[in-house]
């Protein structure tokens, strides 16, 4: 009985290890990924930017399907992420990634983006801080979008009228140009989703 007892607590120690180390991969080693590929994807977007891009005219950040830059000030000054085009699984391992087929940047429609919140660098672990009014800054293809958060919803998975043109409306026709930021909600589920909406507030060239 004490053998069995001793091999019974040795093998808990070792899956209480393995399950540690497994953790600490999903919290920092995924992250070390996301960041090697954030920096080739915000090097090809500078580039595009001062005119040195391979492939003739062909924008960078077409090439490595990205739409542009995320900037958010209220978490802080260091806060930026290229943002993909696309929100498969391998997309959202490497930033936050735009839903296909909603608005561009500054484009009337809803700018729909998703981001993980605990893995892969966690891009929207903290929009839940966000307040009515804070800024959300969009960089591409040379112009500066600014979008003011108007609210914030918990949904079901399933509901995806957030997503909708008009957000919530889906039967209606956009008049305007909103921006729509989702994740998993609460952290370390996928059993809700947090979204939050904004409005753009303003243009500008050159950003």
């Amino acid at each position: 009985m004490r053998a069995l007892l001793r091999a019974c607590g040795e093998l808990s120690v070792t899956a209480g290890l393995v399950m540690l180390l497994f953790c600490g991969y999903l919290l920092w080693g995924t992250s070390s990924y996301t960041e090697w590929y954030q920096r080739v994807l915000k090097r090809e977007l500078r580039d595009a930017r001062a005119g040195t891009a391979a492939h003739g005219n062909r924008p960078a950040h077409v090439r490595a399907g990205t739409v542009g830059l995320i900037r958010i000030p209220r978490l802080g000054r260091d806060y930026e992420y290229a943002v993909l085009e696309g929100v498969t699984t391998e997309d959202l391992r490497r930033g936050p990634g735009h839903y296909p087929g909603t608005a561009m940047p500054g484009g009337v429609g809803n700018f729909v983006l998703s981001g993980h919140r605990t893995t892969y660098a966690a891009p929207f672990n903290r929009i839940d801080e966000l307040r009515r009014g804070d800024e959300i800054i969009i960089d591409s293809t040379g112009r500066r979008y600014t979008y003011r958060v108007s609210g914030k919803q918990v949904v079901d998975p399933a509901d995806v009228d957030v997503i909708a043109p008009v957000p919530g409306h889906p039967d209606r026709t956009p008049s305007k140009a909103v921006i729509t930021l989702t994740t998993c909600h609460p952290e370390y589920s996928a059993r809700q989703r947090l979204v939050v909406f904004g409005v753009l507030a303003g243009t500008r060239d050159d950003a």
